[in-house]
């Protein structure tokens, strides 16, 4: 068989520097797979999947953020996908934040993927409950995702270390975090691709989100836990039922970021593309993604196809996030976050909102009684423009 050549142009939107790539048969460094008429790394989306395009503005995206209004009132809800949101201003000054938690008292807890700390918002005030000293800041690494156990004695924190990325619990009594103590190591460090989103699920076990580490072939390699969902236990162990007796739940993922569960019990991430297709997939038990076998969408054997995918100019999706009946996905090139109708397992069009107005979004999470959705901007990230007060957290209601 004749040797191939490949030029890629990687215009991934946490690793923005341009590079050309050359890839032959006996250059596995830019694993270039045989193809074989059963899937494309740069193919078109299949007939099951549905293409997002960039939009006009919505009516939202004229919005100016406001004070933050108070605690009692109510906000005016609506479930029509497309209507007015309404947007004000939390906290300002913010570095990097990545991960998020809501507490039931009506506080939260952000994490800063920079300086390593650990913040307490209570309204406009913000107490700092603890640095991750092992935490090793540099590109997309550092301090990452956030979780709090269901009665919230227990956080979990995902981080870079020197040479890897891990998961530490803390206890948590409402004022002051513990020492942290890894329940989880060994994760793909690289150069980039971490994942580090977690969420709880209804079941109440952990699902991670974790990226290949810049290293494509441990996507569908079993034997590592990079470019993997998994679902843990909260001491770090396998949960009882993975499809393959260890902590791996779903493989053949790029780097996730996005991780939400709907009101079915369905489990939904979003995950960065390479240069063509960012994807938004429903996630089944021992489902194969695709990556890097294919990008979005193809005809490979056993791989299971996105719901949506979006160029990722329009989206680099970050935080995921269900509310109000949607998803609703924060985007970081694409400078804009997304909402997404649904339809028990169907998508509707998704509605771009606030493209330009606030930049670089990364995580997106409804309060803990539902009453809104709060979202962070990424403009600190060393990836963006920095706008005056950044970075915010800013609370949406509709």
């Amino acid at each position: 068989m004749a040797q191939s050549v490949r030029l890629t142009l990687v215009t991934d939107a946490e690793q923005p520097a341009v590079r050309l790539a050359f890839a032959g048969a006996a250059l596995a460094a830019t694993l270039v797979l045989p193809l074989a008429g059963c899937t494309n790394a740069a193919s078109e989306p299949s007939p099951d999947t549905q293409t997002a395009s960039a939009q006009a503005p919505s009516p939202s995206e004229t919005e100016t953020p406001t004070t933050t209004p108070s605690r009692s009132q109510a906000p005016t809800r609506s479930t029509k996908p497309g209507a007015k949101l309404q947007v004000s201003e939390v906290l300002t000054g913010l570095t990097t934040p990545w991960g998020l938690v809501t507490l039931k008292d009506g506080t939260l807890l952000i994490s800063e993927r920079d300086t390593r700390k650990i913040l307490h918002v209570d309204g406009s005030k913000e107490t700092l409950v603890r640095t991750i000293d092992q935490a090793n800041p540099s590109g997309e690494a550092g301090l990452l995702g956030l979780l709090a156990s269901k009665d919230e004695r227990t956080i979990l924190a995902f981080y870079t270390a020197s040479n890897d990325n891990r998961i530490a619990s803390m206890s948590w009594d409402g004022q002051r975090l513990g020492e942290p103590k890894v329940i989880l190591s060994g994760l793909p460090k690289g150069s980039r691709h971490f994942g580090g989103r977690m969420v709880l699920g209804p079941d109440g076990y952990v699902y991670v989100g974790a990226g290949e580490g810049g290293n494509p072939s441990l996507a569908q390699d079993k034997g590592s836990l990079g470019g993997k969902i998994l679902r843990i236990t909260l001491s770090g162990k396998p949960a009882p039922g993975n499809p393959f007796g260890d902590e791996i739940y779903s493989y053949g993922h790029r780097n996730i970021e996005g991780l939400a569960f709907d009101n079915k019990g369905r489990l939904w991430a979003s995950e960065f593309g390479e240069n063509d297709w960012d994807e938004l997939n429903l996630i089944t038990k021992g489902g194969n993604y695709g990556w890097p076998l294919v990008e979005g969408s193809g005809s490979g054997k056993g791989l299971i196809n996105p719901k949506i995918v979006w160029r990722p100019a329009d989206a680099s999706p970050s935080g995921l996030a269900y509310w109000q009946g949607e998803l609703w996905m924060a985007g970081l090139r694409g400078i804009r976050l997304w909402e997404i109708p649904l339809d028990g397992t169907s998508t509707g069009k998704p509605i771009a909102h606030f493209t330009g107005t606030y930049g670089r979004l990364r995580t997106v999470m409804p309060s803990h009684d539902g009453s809104s959705l709060l979202l962070t901007s990424s403009n600190t990230d060393g990836r963006g423009r920095t706008l005056p007060g950044d970075d915010k957290l800013y609370r949406i209601t509709r």
